[in-house]
């Protein structure tokens, strides 16, 4: 009878795969608020207060209680399981802090872009940017108070969306609903990893 192999006392298992997502979106849109609930640390924020400096630059006419805002990025972690950690990078939202994006998502697998409806124009800049880079993502809807169920299909006609790209439902200050969207987009990413598997093979076949 072959002796039971045991394994060596201190061994250390293989560390998790570490996956980064950016969350992005418009300005006041609630990427802080997403990065707060989901992560299990105490997330790193680059909140200031607003300025005068603004005026006339930040649109705040939606969000008039917004009192600071983000100027570098937010920083976040979730533990999936033994298997998988995800870091979550908050993108500052307001145009003059683009030039952070390109260093932002080095080493990003996908992004989720962040919308509010009321001011759905702020959402295009991002979901050009992952486009035109080739990053896959998906869109979540924030839910604000008293907002209207909004109907996907037209949410889609209007962001000029294929079907590639999901577009979900959440609400920014709950994490059982916000990582409906984690989850769709690590679906996302895991189907296209599927699809490249399956090319590769026909090639080599």
């Amino acid at each position: 009878m072959p002796a039971k192999i045991e394994s060596r006392p201190g061994a250390s298992k293989a560390a998790p795969v570490s996956v980064k997502i950016v969350i992005a979106g418009g300005f006041g849109v609630g990427k802080t608020t997403m990065v707060g609930t989901l992560s299990e640390i105490p997330p790193l924020t680059t909140e200031a207060a607003m300025t005068t400096a603004s005026i006339g630059i930040d649109d705040t006419s939606k969000v008039s209680t917004k009192t600071t805002t983000t100027v570098a990025m937010d920083f976040g972690r979730i533990t999936i399981d033994n298997d998988m950690v995800l870091f979550l990078f908050g993108t500052p939202g307001q145009d003059r802090f683009g030039f952070m994006w390109d260093d932002l998502i080095i080493g990003a697998l996908g992004a989720v872009v962040l919308v509010d409806l009321r001011r759905i124009d702020d959402c295009f800049p991002a979901i050009d940017y992952f486009e035109s880079r080739n990053i896959p993502f998906v869109v979540a809807i924030n839910r604000f108070e008293g907002s209207d169920s909004p109907d996907v299909s037209e949410v889609r006609e209007a962001l000029d969306l294929d079907t590639e790209h999901p577009i979900v439902l959440c609400d920014a200050r709950y994490k059982e609903s916000v990582k409906g969207a984690v989850l769709s987009l690590i679906e996302l990413l895991m189907s296209k990893s599927r699809r490249r598997q399956s090319d590769s093979r026909r090639l080599l076949s």
